[in-house]
């Protein structure tokens, strides 16, 4: 049986390929929070921000315990989704929820696929730490779009 070795370096630039997409979610749900009118609906959105900013804060952790710098912005991701969002906002809320869950269903995928290419301690970590709540926060989304009026 062949033995795979993983290299600390790709698994950094993983991680801080998810650690943008982090960012861009937290710059994109702020944007949406400037647009939403409904309480409820902003409230709801703002758990949802918190919750990528406390993944944010992991993923961070994590490259620097591998001894690398964290991305410290969102890059050309972040500039497309606000780019995105800010169309759907102009639609109106229920626009606005749904560009979101879109962007909650891209990070799910980049997550399950990216995870694959990491080391098996940073696949546990991954699995562990983060997919769940992003898988939550796609939850929650479901549920805050059934109550728009």
């Amino acid at each position: 049986m062949e033995t795979r070795t993983y290299d600390s370096k790709a698994d950094i630039d993983q991680l801080n390929a998810f650690l943008r997409e982090e960012l861009s979610a937290v710059e994109t749900y702020q944007q949406c929070l400037e647009k939403i009118d409904q309480p409820q609906i902003a409230s709801g959105l703002t758990d949802l921000q918190r919750s990528h900013q406390k993944r944010a804060t992991l993923l961070r952790q994590r490259v620097q315990e591998l001894g690398g710098t964290p991305q410290t912005d969102s890059g050309m991701w972040g500039s497309f989704s606000k780019l995105v969002e800010g169309g759907a906002t102009m639609f109106g809320e229920k626009s606005a929820l749904s560009a979101l869950e879109q962007g909650e269903d891209r990070g799910v995928k980049s997550y399950e696929s990216g995870s694959q290419k990491l080391s098996p301690d940073n696949q546990l970590f991954i699995n562990s730490a983060i997919l769940p709540e992003h898988h939550h926060s796609h939850d929650t989304l479901n549920r805050l779009k059934s109550v728009i009026h």
